[in-house]
């Protein structure tokens, strides 16, 4: 169980005010710690390589909940419990940043983990940067037709939805929860006739009928976007969600003096139970054998 560091809210307050003085306070000494990040399993891997690939100097220590997998059909409540544990096991590693590599714990619970940490550590999530690309700085000129699919906790949230909104009221957003995209990427089922046959059976429906752009709000969709936008005829702006959320994290880095001069050491990747593909898609990414270390913080 997380502990409550109540303290952090004063902490939390005095950020919000002025957060870049906070940053430049947490970067002295900071540069060559690790980023720690995590998901429900091999989906925040996207992330991770899109991060390992545009900062290289970077040590990055990655955790996948696949005990708990997949987030997208829990619940709040249990949603912020998974991730304030793990968070504690990225802060016990000295990490310097904690990116929420996870759509579900984005949108759940992204400001609980941000006053448990405090000052502790920097947090960021995966809803943001995209965000923030989608809209462009177009405001209430944007006129786009936007389409969002995500598992149904990402999509029940309404955060993207709301973020969106506030930032191109003159947008149009459409929505689609695809709950059966994860398990199916964690199966293995991708690049074949099965994977093919469901995207066909979610993106066939009218929610996404005449949309510009599609977010992929969910960290595995990634492994499956080069299919989506063949079915798609390469007509829609299908989003490199992972790639975005690293440009943003390594803006963030140089902009707070907090980029790694050197590697501290090798990337560590944890995940609390094995599963028969996650070894399988995870060297498929890095296009080398990745070592996993099975840690069950929940005891």
């Amino acid at each position: 169980m997380a502990k409550e560091h109540p303290e952090n809210a004063t902490d939390n307050a005095e950020e919000a005010k002025n957060p870049a003085g906070k940053a430049k306070a947490r970067a002295k000494g900071a540069n060559e710690r690790p980023i720690g990040l995590f998901d429900s399993g091999v989906g925040g891997l996207t992330v991770a390589h899109a991060l390992h690939s545009i900062l290289p100097s970077e040590q990055l220590i990655y955790f996948g909940d696949t005990v708990h997998l997949p987030y997208g059909d829990k619940s709040r409540e249990t949603i912020i419990q998974y991730s304030l544990g793990i968070t504690d096991f990225l802060l016990e590693q000295n990490c310097k940043v904690i990116l929420i590599a996870c759509n579900s714990a984005s949108s759940n619970a992204f400001e609980e983990v941000r006053a448990h940490v405090g000052n502790r550590a920097v947090v960021m999530n995966v809803i943001d940067p995209v965000v923030e690309q989608v809209c462009d700085g177009q405001g209430d000129a944007c006129r786009d037709s936007i389409g969002i699919i995500g598992t149904k906790a990402t999509i029940d949230s309404g955060t993207y939805q709301d973020k969106i909104k506030l930032k191109a009221p003159g947008a149009q957003v459409s929505v689609l929860a695809t709950p059966l995209f994860v398990p199916m990427i964690e199966e293995g089922f991708v690049f074949d006739d099965i994977s093919n046959a469901i995207i066909r059976s979610y993106l066939s429906r009218n929610e996404l009928e005449g949309i510009d752009s599609l977010i992929l709000a969910c960290t595995h969709y990634p492994i499956i976007r080069n299919q989506i936008s063949r079915y798609l005829n390469f007509e829609v702006n299908v989003l490199d969600t992972a790639r975005i959320v690293a440009l943003s994290v390594q803006k963030f880095l140089s902009e707070q003096g907090l980029l790694a001069s050197r590697r501290a050491g090798g990337d560590l990747f944890f995940i609390s139970d094995h599963t028969p593909y996650f070894e399988v898609i995870a060297n498929m990414f890095f296009n080398e054998k990745i070592e996993l270390q099975k840690k069950n913080i929940w005891g």
